[in-house]
């Protein structure tokens, strides 16, 4: 929960000092002569600013989001009939690539390092960061290569070359000056963060030389949180305004707690049991596609992915394990890959979906049918790539 909590302090930082701001704005004046390469630079914008913003709501909605808001108008390109010209393609471009970053980093969404505390009480694996990068990557890199360009194809803009774009990004950087003390700070900060956590686990296959763990995700989080606060990057007041953060700290640890005594008393053993009993018979590896099939379309039913994860994760963990030979290891990743993923299906399915729905350039239709769609082809990517590839490679060793 303090690595959740501390994560939160990360896009105080990026906000603070406006360094995701910086980011977002040097790809669109790098990538933005055409509208499918400033479909790009969203995307690669997000996935940048992901490994540190643990909110997708604060790295999506909060950075990205304003940054793109302006560019619609640029062309004459307004909610309502004149939408489609290119708005409607950035908006759900900036969406759809959120959900797949989402999944991309244990420290990219609020409820991935909770999953993580959930997967360990139900099967005792312990998932690095690396480990979780390295699992997901075949997928997530993938699906960010092909959002922009899928989008232009199923809900494809009108206008196809945007060459005001790139200047109009050069007058925001003009004016945002050069790169200040603050921000170089809180760019030092994260990669200090990253490095610490790829490094920190003798089970990291990407550095499998490194000796024993030194620091664990949440210590690597609460320092860099410490060096924040010295270097003055945050303040504490900062940090204590920062409702969000303190809601979940509260909320999910106490809903951690709740499911930890259900499975203590038996009752999510009952539960599976249960749940089990009526997959006897199909083989393993249907059991298990089936299962992360529920797992990930009953999403329509919650307006949370924090929510889905405490009341649905538990239930389907413990459901899997009770199945025989079906692989622990490949199950558990598969369920926390899809967090991300699943945001996508719905207007209300996760934090930003709201902000992008309410902007008026996706239709009502559109956003549900565009959810459809993309959730199929994230599903099917999940599966399809993912169960070949973690059955090779064991990214845990």
């Amino acid at each position: 929960m303090w690595l959740i909590f501390g994560a939160f302090v990360f896009s105080i930082g990026y906000e603070k000092t406006g360094l995701g701001r910086r980011v977002a704005l040097l790809l669109v004046r790098s990538l933005g002569r055409r509208t499918l390469g400033l479909g790009y630079a969203i995307a690669l914008a997000d996935l940048v600013l992901a490994p540190g913003t643990p909110s997708n709501t604060a790295r999506s909605a909060g950075t990205i989001f304003p940054v793109i808001r302006a560019i619609p108008r640029l062309y004459g390109s307004e909610p309502g009939p004149t939408a489609r010209r290119i708005g409607g393609y950035l908006m759900w471009t900036a969406f759809a690539a959120t959900c797949v970053t989402s999944s991309m980093f244990v420290t990219a969404l609020a409820p991935n390092a909770a999953a993580l505390a959930f997967v360990k009480q139900a099967t005792g694996l312990e998932i690095t960061w690396t480990a979780w990068l390295v699992g997901f990557l075949p997928v997530g890199l993938l699906l960010v290569a092909l959002v922009p360009l899928l989008v232009y194809v199923v809900y494809p803009p009108e206008i196809r070359t945007s060459h005001e774009v790139p200047r109009w990004a050069a007058q925001e950087l003009a004016r945002m000056g050069a790169l200040g003390r603050q921000q170089l700070l809180m760019a030092a900060l994260v990669v200090l963060a990253v490095l610490l956590w790829v490094v920190g686990s003798n089970r990291d296959i990407v550095l499998p030389l490194v000796g024993s763990q030194f620091i664990d995700a949440t210590g690597v989080v609460l320092l860099v949180n410490a060096l924040m606060l010295v270097t003055r990057v945050v303040e504490w007041d900062d940090i204590l305004a920062n409702k969000a953060a303190w809601n979940v700290l509260v909320w999910f640890a106490t809903l951690v707690a709740l499911a930890d005594g259900l499975n203590r008393v038996g009752f999510v053993a009952w539960v599976a049991r249960g749940f089990a009993a009526r997959l006897a018979g199909i083989p393993p590896l249907v059991a298990m596609a089936l299962l992360v099939a529920f797992f990930f379309f009953v999403h329509y039913m919650f307006a949370s992915l924090t929510a889905h994860t405490a009341a649905v994760l538990p239930v389907v963990l413990a459901t899997g394990m009770a199945v025989p030979g079906l692989p622990p290891k490949t199950f558990a990743l598969l369920l926390v890959y899809a967090l991300g993923l699943m945001g996508v299906v719905s207007p209300y399915a996760t934090g930003p979906a709201p902000v992008y729905y309410a902007s008026g350039y996706v239709s009502r239709r559109d956003f549900w049918v565009l959810g459809l769609l993309f959730g199929v082809l994230y599903f099917g990517a999940l599966l399809g790539i993912g169960i070949p590839y973690l059955s090779a490679v064991r990214p845990l060793g």
